[in-house]
């Protein structure tokens, strides 16, 4: 199977301003067709990077490459942006926003009709095309500027945390259309501090703190590099094996289970063996992988201790 194309190329990148260091030297490649978390606690410096790839702003050191070429108004058109700070024109009504922002992408009036016509009933909001922006609750105005991002069908979509002040059922409405547009071939970042969500959507992350760059790669890869020996265990009985630091480093309990740190050089095997043996009656052992939740806690402490 042939490699992706790189669709965005972030190399180096560093943003001042005054004596503060909004972003401290960042690279990432994003590849085409997939879906990148871009991923971090509240003032890493996410939103000041994107803000920087669709040339609000420029970098002051590095360069910014999409589809192998600097940055251009051509290239600007095939970029969907939903920023974090959002805003529509609040006596307008929607269609005629709808048509002016796709107007804005050089969409014909009567192709924009018809997109605008699918968005909003793929959306859920058709009985509000007609409605002012101030008659909106906030995730419907929300939906309504997704659609304004995705509007003229750019090649890269870029959601800056584009969960925030959605509900549970929109969440999910808008997660299935994520997935729709994944495989229409766009390719997507989203910027979040979800990682709940992350990790159901992302084929690759990169994670930022304080500025600066901490990991990034596949998911899946991240994910194994951070393998714990994690065990998921049910039972009951078997305590005295559970406190033996020779083989239990970490015991956290949840509501019907104990998660196990395994000790450094800790067989699995034995481990089991020896409740066995101490007459506990186990129900489940699972050997399981650190959630991307449980590597951003770890990562995030670590650089900030």
């Amino acid at each position: 199977m042939s490699e992706q194309p790189i669709t965005l190329r972030v190399e180096n990148v560093t943003k001042r301003y005054g004596d503060f260091t909004a972003v401290d030297n960042i690279s990432f490649e994003v590849k085409a067709g997939r879906i990148f978390g871009f991923l971090g606690p509240n003032g890493a410096g996410k939103t000041t990077t994107i803000r920087m790839i669709v040339s609000i702003t420029a970098p002051d050191e590095g360069k910014i490459e999409l589809f192998g070429q600097k940055m251009s108004s051509e290239l600007q058109d095939k970029i969907g942006y939903l920023p974090e700070e959002r805003g529509l024109y609040k006596k307008m009504k929607i269609q005629e926003q709808l048509r002016y922002f796709a107007a804005l992408k050089d969409v014909p009036q009567k192709e924009a009709d018809k997109r605008i016509d699918f968005w909003l009933d793929r959306m859920g909001l058709s009985e509000w095309k007609l409605k002012k922006a101030n008659d909106l609750s906030k995730g419907m105005s929300q939906k309504i500027q997704f659609i304004a991002a995705v509007l003229h069908e750019p090649d890269l979509i870029i959601l800056d945390e584009p969960f925030s002040g959605l509900d549970p059922v929109n969440v999910e409405t808008l997660l299935e259309v994520i997935a729709e547009l994944k495989k229409k071939g766009k390719t997507i970042i989203f910027s979040t501090h979800l990682m709940e969500t992350a990790e159901r959507l992302c084929d690759d992350i990169i994670l930022i703190n304080k500025s600066r760059k901490v990991l990034g790669g596949k998911l899946r890869e991240v994910k194994e590099s951070f393998g714990k020996n994690l065990i998921a265990l049910r039972c009951s009985g078997g305590e005295k094996v559970l406190e033996d630091k020779s083989l239990v480093e970490k015991v956290t309990e949840h509501a019907d289970e104990k998660e196990l740190v395994l000790a450094p050089n800790a067989d699995t095997q034995i481990l089991l063996k020896k409740l066995i043996e101490n007459g506990a009656v186990i129900s489940k052992f699972e050997q399981i992988e650190p959630s991307l939740n449980d590597i951003f806690i770890e990562q995030v402490k670590e650089k900030n201790a």
